[in-house]
């Protein structure tokens, strides 16, 4: 396309400041020998900046080229940020022999912009951080094999077997795409059917993991007063969790268009939930109390309920994990104020097990009413099969009753 510099005069550009090209490219020049061309675009409500590299160096020419195939990136519905990443990444790859490091960072980057949930993202680095890479990151992908991926995951098959298994997974997914890269040939050694199940017990016949710590249900009350008394989004956040019974991640990453404060419900999308399917939340009085406290601090029907120190980042689990360990400290060796029934200090997690051993013990309300409560996924094929209802209005009373529970002295 046509702009309005030419290349004579962006030579003669020295004045610091940014000179428009037109079509979201400028030249940006900070000093008369800092000067770089940068494609400036919105994506998801968000403005970005992508470097296309220093003038002159960089010609107005190549540099008109390389927004040319930005804008069609974003036609396509990419993130042209995530594109140069991306190829980036394969670049150092290439360099450095293939390394599963450099496949797994490669698939990533390739998969950021299907995941609508950074937490996504984080929980992937983050196994990958933890278990694959100490041991096999800086292996070339090509001679991974089953006796790498039991390294792996042998330590902690059977001590966190859920943990384990989402990481055998993401293994896996990584080899897959290194072998459709050309980096690999041969059976994927972190497959489970006809590889790694005649070696590796099923998660199904590993003992139970030791449940969260939770509180007694008797004791939710003086923990929400204890809870009141305390300032700042992190309380607000974990009284919000409390009363819908809803896990961490869909609370941090709540936004306001989630909620119907009419209607009393907050719907949350499939993409957000465990399960990828839409879970509605029946509001309680005490909930919506709540939520209309927070309203005046909205800035917009996308903000998030409860940003963290960047307005577009949620609060991160670990703010309410922090404020647990904060309420339950004690002088010297004093047991924790707030602890389960074995004397452990309890966890953010453990409420949803509170509000179902609650429901279990204080209430009449059907098994399939709790566990669609929770979010949970009905095992039973023919039962679910059946379930054609997510049981809002019956869910309604339960969720009341709950809420005048938590608020009792």
């Amino acid at each position: 396309m046509a702009g309005k510099l030419t290349a004579l005069g962006a030579r003669a550009l020295v004045t610091p400041g940014r000179y428009t090209d037109g079509g979201g490219l400028h030249l940006h020049v900070r000093a008369a020998d800092r000067r770089a061309w940068v494609f400036r675009y919105t994506r998801d409500g968000k403005t970005r900046d992508m470097g296309l590299g220093p003038f002159p160096e960089v010609t107005l020419a190549k540099a008109r080229e390389l927004a040319d195939i930005a804008r069609s990136k974003l036609r396509e519905g990419l993130d042209p940020l995530s594109v140069q990443a991306q190829a980036a990444i394969e670049r150092r790859a290439e360099a450095g022999g293939h390394t599963f490091r450099a496949a797994a960072e490669a698939y990533i980057a390739a998969q950021r912009d299907g995941w609508r949930n950074p937490k996504h993202q984080a929980q992937w680095s983050s196994t990958l951080d933890n278990h694959a890479y100490p041991a096999i990151g800086d292996m070339p992908v090509k001679d991974v094999d089953v006796e790498a991926v039991l390294r792996v995951l042998k330590p902690i098959w059977t001590k966190t077997p859920e943990t384990a298994s989402r990481l055998r997974g993401r293994i896996e997914q990584v080899l897959d795409a290194a072998k459709a890269r050309g980096w690999r040939t041969g059976e994927n050694p972190a497959r489970w059917k006809g590889v790694l199940s005649g070696l590796l017990p099923p998660r199904g016949r590993i003992a139970a993991v030791e449940h969260q710590p939770s509180l007694p249900w008797q004791r939710i009350g003086a923990f929400m007063a204890a809870l009141r008394d305390v300032e700042g989004v992190s309380a607000q956040a974990l009284a919000l969790l409390i009363l819908t019974a809803a896990r961490t991640g869909e609370v941090l990453d709540a936004t306001w268009r989630e909620f119907d404060l009419e209607a009393a419900v907050w719907t949350v999308p499939a993409a957000r939930m465990k399960a990828k399917r839409l879970h509605r939340v029946p509001l309680s009085a005490p909930a919506l109390e709540l939520l209309r406290r927070l309203l005046p601090l909205r800035s917009g029907p996308a903000a998030l309920l409860f940003p963290g120190q960047k307005a577009d980042r949620p609060l991160s689990d670990m703010a309410l994990t922090m404020l647990v360990r904060r309420m339950n400290k004690t002088e010297g060796d004093a047991p924790p104020p707030w602890r389960d029934i074995g004397g452990r200090a309890i966890v953010p997690h453990g409420f949803r097990s509170t509000f179902r051993v609650w429901a279990g013990e204080q209430t009449r309300y059907p098994r399939e009413v709790v566990e669609t409560a929770l979010a949970h996924v009905n095992r039973d094929k023919v039962e679910a099969a059946y379930a054609r209802t997510d049981l809002l209005e019956r869910r309604r009373p339960l969720m009341e009753e709950w809420g005048a529970w938590c608020m009792r002295p």
